[in-house]
């Protein structure tokens, strides 16, 4: 369900998603999995926690803990959704990926592009369910893990082997390096 009211609610989890358009893979084109791990430890300064996470070629889930003087959830996403833009297209154009450069022109609305928008880098909304008991934080938790090797998706042999996920963190117990996770049990 595309976000179309603020999501208002803090000192809860959210469960988020936002995706690349036309589902382009573009995380994966740009290897953008470091400008991702950079924007959690941004939300982690911001005293917003990340919870869970699985980042995927051509979209993302996280699951972030929003406590009570954080920003809307608009912001943040839009905000982040900005900046990964940015990023992805000056990767690009440094690759010299014309194509994937002329899907993301051809992606810009007339409206848009007459307010000087040169690329459209993301699905415009972005999927957020406010995380209300602990049933239903499993079940997303489960859902991003085994994402990775579920469907058309085999990005490792088992959802523990792949990298760019909260799994081994709460199946394992294993300190993740390149985001700091609050369990959600601890929130």
């Amino acid at each position: 369900m595309a976000v179309k009211v603020r999501q208002s609610q803090r000192a809860t989890i959210y469960f988020i998603t936002f995706t690349c358009h036309k589902w382009l893979p573009l995380f994966e084109e740009t290897k953008l999995y470091d400008n991702i791990y950079c924007w959690f430890k941004i939300l982690q300064e911001q005293g917003i926690k990340t919870v869970g996470y699985v980042l995927m070629p051509n979209h993302l889930h996280c699951m972030l803990y929003l406590p009570k003087e954080a920003p809307e959830l608009y912001k943040i996403i839009s905000n982040v959704k900005r900046f990964m833009a940015y990023e992805i297209v000056k990767r690009l154009e440094h690759a010299g990926n014309t194509t994937l450069l002329a899907k993301l022109e051809e992606g810009v609305k007339v409206k848009e592009g007459k307010k000087g928008k040169l690329h459209q880098v993301f699905k415009e909304s972005y999927d957020a369910k406010e995380c209300f008991n602990q049933n239903f934080i499993i079940q997303k938790l489960d859902y991003m893990h085994k994402n990775p090797v579920s469907g058309k998706w085999y990005l490792a042999s088992d959802y523990l082997q792949y990298k760019h996920s909260s799994a081994r963190f709460y199946d394992l117990n294993e300190i993740n390096e390149l985001v700091v996770l609050t369990h959600y049990q601890d929130v």
